[in-house]
């Protein structure tokens, strides 16, 4: 595993393919992984390394929280690409003392068990509480109009019937009589609906139903909210 050399830009190209899906080197969290990768690496990525530059610009914001980040500090070639072999500043050693190499110039060599402990408390809250949190909900806003046969038909009864469909993710809204020419006004009419789960189809083919009140009906707005 590694970066290739972190100080070269075939290694920092490296580190910005890896992070274009990720935040962090590992986890959710920053963590002692971003702190042995950013040590390792010389200065700000170029412009156009733009995933490897924001990784950078985070994780340096940190750089007085470092040594309170989670995880146990590890050798540069125990991150990464498993296909990318870390060769930055001999990096890539297999010496079966790389995890206790302090990378960060920190006075502890290594974590306590304790310190260990409430790391992967906090980092299993965090988790767990992301994991709660309720996903976003997509919905709409729609006006419909609703046209009549003509001018006889009993509005008041035609809106009823529209506002008689009723479904999980359908709210109605207000409603209006708009005068479209001879005597004859059309229902403009608003709703609310979650996109998973109404659609305007359903919508039109549910309105066009009641076909004693209603001729046809059209979407006059769609917007998202």
């Amino acid at each position: 595993m590694g970066f290739g050399d972190l100080k070269s830009p075939a290694g920092l190209q490296v580190l910005n393919d890896y992070l274009a899906d990720k935040r962090y080197i590992e986890g959710y969290v920053p963590s002692q992984a971003d702190v042995a990768v950013f040590e390792a690496v010389s200065g700000p990525p170029p412009a156009d390394l733009c995933h490897a530059l924001r990784w950078y610009n985070h994780i340096k914001s940190y750089e007085k929280e470092k040594a309170s980040l989670l995880g146990v500090k590890k050798a540069l070639g125990k991150y990464g690409p498993a296909n990318v072999e870390d060769t930055t500043e001999n990096g890539a050693t297999d010496s079966k003392d790389d995890d206790d190499i302090d990378l960060f110039g920190s006075d502890e060599e290594e974590e306590s068990e304790e310190a260990k402990r409430l790391g992967e408390e906090r980092l299993a809250q965090y988790e767990s509480k992301k994991a709660k949190k309720p996903a976003l909900v997509a919905k709409s806003s729609i006006l419909l109009d609703v046209k009549p046969w003509d001018d006889e038909t009993d509005m008041a009864k035609l809106e009823e019937c529209v506002r008689s469909i009723q479904a999980d993710g359908l709210v109605w809204g207000s409603s209006k009589l708009v005068p479209v020419g001879y005597g004859i006004k059309k229902l403009q009419i608003q709703c609310v609906v979650e996109d998973d789960k109404v659609g305007t189809d359903m919508l039109e083919e549910q309105i066009t139903a009641f076909d004693e009140y209603v001729q046809f009906m059209d979407v006059a707005a769609f917007n998202k909210i």
